[in-house]
């Protein structure tokens, strides 16, 4: 049975650390974590889940080695037990009044008119509970129901992680391509693609914006990364989104916003539409 390496970082008060400690995390952390506050309400506990391998084992080491006054615990736990964790945290989320995000063992659930996204939290990043997510998915609800996202239009899923975006865009009748550069988040990717029944409505692909071919244009182009790669990539990735196409663009804290904005700006881009949840921010062009 695979094992799996969990590292626990407490941070006891102090809502700035916490800060900076989720902004360390999105930089590292690609496969997404959970975060829940302590018994007295007094700090959150970050837990990250990772393959027992050596990357999971250096990504321990860096932490304790950069938060060297912060309690942090290391275990290995069996697969099983992690998928058991999961069930427990992982309930149903409505996103815009479009989606309803649903983990598969609630497949049977009713969402209603709503569309259902069923993801398999395994080790890639997105299932729906952290803002940056649930403000792209926002992004597509609201230019669904206005009518500017068609049946018609191809997607591109910059960073896919969990595919749950373009899981998303397929569910409005779209079809695309995801791609990501660790291999991981493709294979959970694929799963999740079949889970959901779309996996001839979207291509998936290991690689990043250099996999693209030159001059290919998408109608709606979504890149839920970080901020940093998202201001290097700006030219790159305006140049694959089809005239009078939308672009939405998170994993971007609040305090980064305005950097990302301006290198969009220099790349020909007019003001975004921006959407704020908690310190997170989502950037959108149409």
């Amino acid at each position: 049975m695979r094992k799996l390496l969990r590292v626990d970082i407490t941070v006891a008060g102090g809502e700035e650390l916490a800060e900076q400690v989720e902004a360390w995390l999105s930089d590292r952390a690609v496969q997404g974590w959970e975060e829940a506050p302590l018994d007295n309400d007094a700090g959150l506990r970050f837990r990250v889940h990772m393959e027992d391998a050596p990357p999971a084992r250096e990504f321990a080491e860096e932490a304790a080695r950069d938060w060297p006054d912060l309690p942090i615990a290391v275990s290995v736990i069996e697969e099983e037990d992690w998928g058991a964790a999961w069930m427990a945290f992982f309930t149903p989320i409505e996103v815009g009044g479009v989606y309803e995000i649903l983990p598969p063992w609630m497949a049977d659930h009713d969402t209603g008119a709503r569309r259902p996204i069923l993801i398999e939290p395994k080790m890639a990043f997105g299932t729906g509970h952290h803002p940056t997510t649930a403000l792209c998915l926002e992004a597509f609800a609201k230019a669904h129901e206005a009518g500017r996202i068609t049946p018609a239009m191809r997607f591109l899923d910059l960073g896919t992680g969990s595919g749950i975006l373009g899981i998303g865009l397929c569910r409005l009748g779209l079809t695309g391509l995801g791609v990501d550069i660790d291999p991981q988040a493709v294979w959970c990717a694929a799963d999740n693609l079949r889970l959901n029944g779309v996996e001839t409505a979207m291509t998936l692909a290991v690689g990043g914006v250099g996999c693209l071919a030159e001059g290919s244009r998408y109608d709606v182009v979504a890149a839920n990364i970080l901020a940093a790669p998202l201001i290097a990539m700006a030219p790159r990735i305006v140049s694959h989104v089809a005239p009078g196409g939308m672009l939405v663009l998170s994993g971007i804290l609040e305090t980064q916003a305005e950097a990302v904005t301006a290198a969009y700006r220099a790349a020909g881009l007019p003001e975004p539409v921006r959407r704020v949840s908690g310190e997170w921010a989502s950037l959108s062009w149409q």
